[in-house]
């Protein structure tokens, strides 16, 4: 039995929840970057962010919105947690954050909510805070507002390799795009061309002041095997440490053995295991 009942936290917790954030720079940053752009009111945020532990000490967090994403949560926090996503139902794409907690959570909704898709059990957080010993490949550069509908296809490629199904299934890729648009405008969007098509991407899909995390990582098919993923990743993160971030950071599936070594050749070291359910 529960001593302690998760509860749902306001801007008034705005400094406890920060602080516990903060002890987790790296594995914590999708949440910290929500939190710090708009709060804990549920209607800025875009979510719900509960909390587990007596006023003054809070231990975990769990936001709750496009995404369930548990923030040091321990078994009472989880058990907490499910018991409220239980009594909402399932609203969200996927859960991920820290393997431990999300295989522990999945394990108490997956009888009441649908059955999941796919579940990455095991996936490497990773990390450097220092530019990479390979040279970075001089074509790789932010990409520019105009050039948005040049990237937009790659971006689908990428995502229907990486998730498994098509962003554009989803009100003809409207949401997809606008969210390419973001980034390319925030300069975050990274990408080499050749002959006016994208044949290596990456994004900076979430920043805080710890960490610039790195997401939507593509080679064209047509050029993979070239060194062209270790290059381009040695420019983004030469860029980001630079331009954005203390670190770079990033997590990937244990069985693409491709992509981690790529990220290995370019200094980033495992920091932590995340695992992901998807829907």
């Amino acid at each position: 039995m529960l001593t302690v009942p998760a509860r749902l936290l306001s801007d008034a917790d705005r400094a406890e929840a920060e602080r516990l954030l903060d002890l987790e720079p790296v594995a914590a940053a999708q949440v910290a970057e929500r939190v710090e752009a708009g709060g804990l009111t549920w209607w800025r945020a875009g979510a719900r962010v509960f909390g587990y532990g007596a006023p003054g000490r809070l231990e975990s967090l769990c936001w709750l919105g496009a995404n369930l994403i548990p923030v040091r949560a321990g078994p009472d926090a989880v058990a907490g947690f499910a018991e409220l996503a239980q009594r909402e139902g399932r609203r969200c794409s996927s859960i991920v954050g820290p393997a431990d907690a999300v295989l522990d959570l999945w394990g108490q909704l997956q009888s009441t909510w649908a059955p999941a898709r796919e579940v990455r059990a095991s996936q490497p957080l990773m990390m450097t805070d220092r530019p990479s010993t390979v040279a970075p490949d001089p074509e790789v550069r932010l990409v520019r507002s105009s050039e948005v509908g040049v990237l937009f296809p790659a971006a689908v490629a990428m995502y229907t390799e990486e998730v498994g199904v098509s962003p554009i299934v989803e009100a003809g890729g409207r949401v997809y795009r606008q969210r390419v648009a973001e980034l390319v405008r925030a300069r975050r969007a990274y990408a080499r061309f050749e002959d006016g098509a994208v044949v290596f991407k990456a994004e900076l899909a979430v920043v805080t002041r710890h960490t610039a995390q790195v997401q939507g990582v593509w080679v064209a098919p047509e050029w993979r095997g070239r060194g062209l993923g270790v290059a381009g990743m040695a420019a983004v993160v030469a860029d980001a440490l630079a331009r954005v971030a203390p670190s770079v950071s990033l997590y990937v599936n244990d069985y693409n053995l491709a992509a981690r070594r790529v990220y290995e050749r370019c200094g980033f070291r495992t920091v932590g295991t995340f695992a992901t359910v998807l829907f």
